[in-house]
């Protein structure tokens, strides 16, 4: 079966499986603003998004890894949620958020269905940070997606993480067939070495363990603090014989992927 997928900014992707047309992490505010995350660290955003929130349509879900970041939710993502049918988000945000967000507890499930498409959505554990950064990179989740008609496994996004053994047991439990990797080694002059997304090498070993046969690296450009792009990973991927997985999807351009 195919989807189509359109990578839109940063951790922002339009996902069109069947009937439901699902959004992730929506960042749609213009470049140039300066965002302040907390504990002295801030960036800068850099690019604007490849497609305008006005020109979105319905959206029946938003999948929102977590809210008190602008680089996954700015000021105009965060106008559009009440527009989505349902978000669905980690618990401490569905208390911020209210409205029609739902929190999703590490490994629950839930449905999501239009016509004759139905998504089962579990959340998967994410770390945003290591164990220093805890108190203020705060809560985090990912989300795999089965549907009928998925060939070769399920669809895996694992939102703000660095690698560590919560991935791990997601490829424990699940067969994944693509796998959406936020990369971009996120970090700030005032933390030095500590990062809070995956860094090239840290997708190497999340894809050696998950096995996908598609790999789509995510949340690497955009934005002043995400410090590794295209070429670094390119680099470390092809080093690691996973270069011929790996599918770099064109900033606004809808894009069909077998899954």
């Amino acid at each position: 079966m195919n989807i189509t997928i359109t990578h839109i900014s940063a951790a922002t992707t339009l996902l069109e499986i069947g009937n439901l047309r699902l959004l992730t992490d929506p960042v749609f505010d213009p470049p140039g603003g300066k965002y302040y995350f907390g504990w002295g660290t801030g960036s800068t955003k850099q690019t604007a998004p490849s497609v305008s929130i006005e020109s979105l349509g319905k959206i029946d879900a938003v999948l929102l890894s977590h809210d008190h970041h602008d680089d996954n939710l700015d000021k105009a993502g965060r106008a559009f949620l009440p527009k989505a049918k349902r978000v669905l988000t980690t618990t401490s945000g569905e208390k911020r958020l209210r409205g029609n967000a739902e929190g999703m507890a590490d490994w629950q499930s839930t449905v999501l269905e239009a016509g004759s498409t139905k998504i089962k959505i579990t959340a998967t554990p994410a770390q945003h940070g290591n164990w220093i950064a805890r108190p203020f990179a705060g809560q985090t989740i990912g989300f795999v997606l089965e549907w009928e008609g998925q060939q070769n496994g399920a669809l895996y996004i694992t939102g703000d993480t660095i690698y560590y053994r919560g991935i791990d047991q997601v490829a424990e439990r699940f067969a994944i067939s693509v796998a959406m990797l936020h990369l971009g080694r996120a970090s700030f002059p005032i933390t030095g070495p500590i990062r809070f997304t995956m860094d090239a090498k840290d997708g190497v070993k999340a894809a050696q363990k998950l096995n996908p046969r598609t790999i789509i690296p995510i949340h690497y450009e955009g934005w002043k603090h995400f410090v590794q792009g295209r070429e670094i990973i390119s680099k470390e991927f092809d080093a690691a014989g996973l270069g011929s997985k790996v599918r770099w999807l064109t900033l606004g351009e809808p894009t069909s992927v077998e899954i």
